[in-house]
């Protein structure tokens, strides 16, 4: 596949659709070795990865499920049942972290873009090693109790979940949008 038609077929794979195998820790840090080739102004490296897989996975999932209960008494029992569950299907999460604090030349969204960037081109990865992923964020992402769980420094911030295995079934390419609709040329 060259390299336009590999970016061409990238898709999101529903987390409850990935299954075993996912990569081993060798595989994983090969993917993480392209991940890391981003956009990084200043040589900052923004960003930080964790990977969750086996049995903590389960653990992590119900300490997000007593997190959700502390945070939001009233969330409901099928919200709490989809926290016990999402990470039980993908065999390695790897929890996307973005760094954050005081730069005096680099401005935190600048940041902010490179980690994210880093999410995608582990998504790529990930697809040329065969195997699939999706990122997801929800609340877990935006909770610091949650980040505490994690262990994550005061200036350090969730920005997803990427959840990776290999597809039970293939996935539908979903409409995308027209790049000639969203490119203008700009005049003087």
């Amino acid at each position: 596949m060259d390299a336009l038609a590999a970016l061409d077929a990238r898709r999101s794979v529903p987390f409850m659709l990935l299954q075993e195998p996912g990569p081993d820790r060798a595989t994983l840090l090969r993917i993480l070795a392209s991940a890391v080739r981003v956009p990084d102004h200043g040589r900052r490296v923004p960003f930080r990865f964790l990977s969750i897989r086996g049995e903590a996975r389960r653990v992590f999932g119900e300490r997000l499920a007593a997190r959700h209960r502390e945070a939001d008494p009233a969330a409901s029992e099928s919200a709490i049942a989809k926290d016990l569950d999402r990470y039980l299907h993908a065999p390695v999460i790897v929890v996307l972290v973005a760094r954050l604090g005081p730069d005096d030349k680099i401005p935190a969204q600048e940041r902010l873009l490179s980690a994210g960037c880093a999410g995608f081109a582990l998504l790529q990865a990930a697809q040329a090693t065969g195997f699939r992923g999706c990122w997801l964020t929800g609340w877990a992402a935006y909770d610091r109790g949650v980040a505490a769980l994690l262990g994550l420094d005061g200036d350090e911030h969730v920005i997803g979940f990427i959840h990776l295995g290999t597809p039970k079934r293939d996935v539908a390419e979903r409409e995308r949008p027209d790049p000639a609709t969203l490119l203008a040329e700009w005049t003087p």
